[in-house]
């Protein structure tokens, strides 16, 4: 009896043991194979580390930074260092039960219940092993050992000798030490240069460092660091830049989470100890975009730097500096309907500081007075501050948000500068840049002449009103001042409009518009249109029929349709701005008809319709995706033009499929501007009554904020989404599809609603950009070509607009002359909203009929132009899903 308790006492403490052995987990060499599963709990009693490369010297493991409890991540790390150089997840860390898995499917991380927070994309066979090379590289590997994917592929914050980084790529700091998620610095590559920047700004470029050496004029492919330095190569391995660096077997180059790059120099790859003499660039603490951060004062210590406040501000909790009279910093989100132009002053900054943009970035104008920068800052609600250089006549306007740290110098374009920074509700110093008087006198040499010029205006339009009354309307058609005319009705309700006849006038219409486009009269419309019998498009105020011109040339009649204030708007405001307009991406519009309450655009004939009608329907062929990237890259262009390249930036606010024309040759053109408004050069948000497309809808249309070109971003980049996928945003899908995606719908009476978005942003964030391709491209697209399409569009998507790219931004990254911008996650959480419970039927979900009353039948979306709060609306009725 004894013996048998003694076995039995013998096997628990070798199961105990066994089970001990278990929890530690045994550290595998170079390899790993499918069903591999591992945690930081299972892996405690190693740090985390369950794979090492052959020669030991780089691990790959579950990592916790600072050995804080709270986050880790599965990393790579140079072990005789204990060096981080690569991680996955990122933004998304995991618990210390969290699990890493590798299947024949790709590698995985999830949380404790198997929600999986990041992943490799899909890959193009079965993975066979996962291998991690002496070089650092973390591999997954088929059957017949060719990569499928690879670590030195993605990089983070860090790339080691050997590693390649191409021009179009870039490195992202870390918030910290401890968060890994991506920070605001990056370390860009071009195809001419190597730059940091933080929010989009450089602070420092290759280029301008005196250590690097230009070779050639050829453009960069590549940036590497080797045993000799750090190079930038052309195509042909051809040196473009280089930087010589102590000979060296293993190097280190990291983006420091406070924006400085460092290239540490090792001996040999099991060196712990670096050698001397660190490239870190910049080489000032003060050229730092935020070293002191907002609006701190920078000045330089011997080898180090101390931060203090300039005159007029102090120093707030969290160390930057404030205004100390008590008033606010302008900011880029002050922008409203109500923009306190009377209340702007400024805070004067003595000579001998600088800030860190103003090196890089062009003038906004140049050779003009100080006065002109003071008004062109002070008229712009985005701008939060600018620096006037005395010598060259030079203005920078700032528009960062927050605004970076200042520098304290003494170099020549230093002392000739002076930089404001604009504030709210507090008096203008005495160090303003006009003085009471002169700002007084400019501002009664302006109101003076404008005050003689207005009434001398008046004066003639009241003897050329009086003679049109007694000439009446034929004699106008026979004005040899040769300007063209049309008839703008004052504001009626509809029912005064239905009792024109067709030859009826009001006298009170004519209003003298000069530049206008040929003027037709409704019966020459109605024979070219064969009294608008072929109808071949319905939209917001309006049907649009196709007519031919006695020159045989066709044409695309839109006729508003039940014209009250709203309508009236829209037809004053496609005349004035598209009849001047001539580009390749843009409608062209041929004529009008101004005829009592007829209202009618004459367009070029587009004869392959709206996007919408391809792009949607399974009837047809199917959109290319080629040809999908040639129509995002020609609306985008056409954007370009109508936020930059027009007299007043125009911006469109009704960016949706329905549209962007198209026709036969490629031709890409987009339409329909009125709901168009003006604004003016020095203005750069403006609010409007609520207008656009449900679905399309900016978030700033919900909160009476200021509406700026950033508006017309958002709508990009939502028909971005619906050009990768070839489906609305919003739509139902089949039962067999939801099994293929996450469920991100609800079951409703209107069947399975998918909110594409919010599906994007969970791909991405899983990197699993080909799951999200229109199935019925059959695999003609990769993974790379739909992850950089779906990486613009989210970029535009960001909640906040001054995040968002201009249109020329994303025009380039479709281009691939710029790097794709990275999507900020914590900007696009609203859609994780807007994804959650949309099942309602459409008509809950839509607005009032009534603020529809002219649109035509057929309408896939509804068109919004409201004159009351937006604030009365809900998110569903605005950026949710449609």
């Amino acid at each position: 009896m004894s013996l048998l308790f003694l076995l039995i006492s013998l096997l628990s403490s070798f199961l105990i043991l066994l089970h001990h052995v278990s929890m530690a987990g045994p550290i595998a060499v170079e390899f790993i194979y499918p069903n591999f599963t591992a945690s930081q709990l299972l892996y405690i009693d190693n740090g985390g580390v369950f794979l090492t490369s052959r020669n030991g010297y780089f691990q790959t493991s579950i990592y916790n930074p600072m050995n804080q409890q709270s986050s880790y991540y599965l990393s790579v790390l140079h072990k005789p260092t204990a060096t981080l150089l690569w991680s996955a997840n990122r933004a998304k860390p995991i618990s210390n039960s969290g699990l890493v898995t590798l299947t024949v499917v790709g590698l995985t991380v999830s949380d404790s219940n198997g929600t999986v927070l990041w992943s490799t994309p899909n890959l193009s066979a079965p993975v066979a092993a996962a291998r991690l090379l002496d070089t650092g590289n973390l591999q997954l590997l088929d059957k017949s050992n060719s990569s499928l994917w690879q670590s030195f592929e993605h990089p983070t914050d860090t790339i080691v000798s050997s590693q390649l980084l191409p021009a179009g790529s870039y490195l992202s700091s870390s918030v910290s030490n401890t968060n890994l998620a991506e920070g605001d610095y990056r370390l860009l590559v071009t195809t001419t240069d190597t730059r940091l920047t933080w929010l989009g700004e450089d602070y420092w470029r290759l280029s301008n460092d005196a250590r690097s050496f230009k070779d050639n004029n050829l453009q960069v492919s590549v940036m590497v660091v080797n045993t000799t330095g750090l190079y930038l190569l052309a195509s042909d391995n051809t040196i473009v830049f280089a930087v010589s660096l102590t000979q060296s077997a293993f190097r280190v180059v990291k983006l420091g989470s406070d924006g400085r790059l460092t290239i540490r120099s090792y001996t040999s790859v099991n060196s712990s100890s670096p050698l001397s003499g660190d490239f870190i660039a910049p080489i000032n603490n003060c050229d730092l975009p935020y070293i002191c951060h907002s609006l701190g004062l920078c000045k330089p210590s011997g080898n180090t730097s101390t931060c203090t406040c300039p005159p007029l501000f102090t120093m707030a909790e969290n160390g930057s500096c404030v205004p100390g009279d008590g008033s606010t910093l302008a900011s880029t989100l002050s922008c409203s309907n109500s923009y306190p132009a009377r209340s702007v002053s400024y805070l004067s900054l003595t000579n001998a500081i600088g800030y860190f943009s103003t090196k890089f970035r062009s003038a906004t104008t140049s050779g003009e007075g100080i006065s002109n920068c003071h008004n062109l800052c002070s008229n712009n609600c985005t701008c939060t501050g600018y620096f006037y250089n005395n010598s060259s006549l030079s203005c920078y306007l700032l528009n960062d948000n927050p605004l970076g740290t200042l520098f304290s110098s003494s170099s020549a374009s230093t002392k000739n500068a002076i930089g404001y920074v604009k504030t709210f509700a507090g008096s203008v110093p005495s160090s303003t840049p006009t003085s009471s008087s002169s700002s007084s006198k400019h501002t009664v040499a302006i109101i003076l002449p404008s005050i003689a010029a207005a009434l001398l205006l008046a004066v003639i339009m009241y003897i050329l009103f009086g003679r049109r009354r007694k000439k009446g309307k034929k004699a106008i058609g026979k004005s040899e001042s040769g300007i063209k005319n049309i008839h703008l009705g004052q504001h009626k309700s509809p029912s005064s409009f239905s009792r024109y006849t067709d030859n009826e006038e009001d006298s009170t219409d004519d209003v003298i518009i000069p530049g206008l486009p040929t003027r037709f009269t409704y019966e020459e419309l109605e024979g070219i249109t064969n009294n608008f019998e072929n109808k071949i498009g319905a939209g917001g105020f309006g049907t649009v029929y196709k007519g031919e011109l006695p020159d045989n040339s066709l044409i695309a009649v839109k006729k508003i349709e039940g014209v009250g204030v709203h309508g009236r708007k829209e037809f004053c405001t496609e005349i004035a701005v598209i009849g001047n307009i001539r580009h390749i991406n843009l409608v062209r519009l041929r004529g009008f008809c101004a005829q009592g309450s007829k209202r009618l655009l004459v367009y070029e004939y587009m004869n392959r319709g709206s996007l919408d009608r391809p792009l949607f329907s399974h009837a047809g062929p199917v959109l290319e995706w080629g040809e999908r990237v040639e129509i995002a890259l020609g609306a985008a262009r056409g954007l370009v033009y109508l936020h930059t390249g027009c007299e007043h930036k125009i911006v469109h606010c009704d960016v949706k499929p329905e549209n962007i024309l198209l026709a036969d040759g490629g031709q890409v053109k987009i339409s329909d501007f009125g709901l168009a408004k003006l604004m003016a050069p020095e203005q750069s948000a403006l609010f409007t009554t609520m207008r656009g497309t449900r679905g399309y809808l900016a978030p700033e249309w919900l909160t009476n904020t200021a509406i700026s070109d950033r508006a017309d971003v958002y709508s990009f980049g939502m028909v971005l989404l619906e050009l990768v996928r070839g489906r609305k945003n919003r739509s139902e899908r089949s039962d067999n599809r939801a099994t293929q995606q996450s469920d991100l719908s609800e079951d409703s009476s209107q069947g399975r609603i998918e909110y594409f978005p919010l599906l994007a942003l969970e791909k991405h964030e899983q990197r699993r950009y080909i799951d999200l391709a229109d199935p019925r491209l059959e695999g003609r697209v990769t993974d790379n070509e739909v992850g950089l399409l779906v990486r613009i569009a989210l970029s535009c998507l960001h909640e906040e607009p001054a995040l968002r790219p201009n249109m020329t931004t994303v025009v380039r990254m479709m281009e691939g002359t710029l790097e794709a911008w990275e999507p900020r996650i914590k900007s696009l959480n609203f859609l994780r909203m807007y994804g959650m419970g949309f099942s309602e039927p459409e008509c809950q979900l839509g607005l009032s009929r009534n603020f529809n009353a002219g649109s035509g039948t057929g309408m896939s979306s509804s068109t919004t132009a409201v004159s009351w709060s937006p604030s009365h609306m809900s998110a569903q009725q605005l950026s949710g899903p449609r």
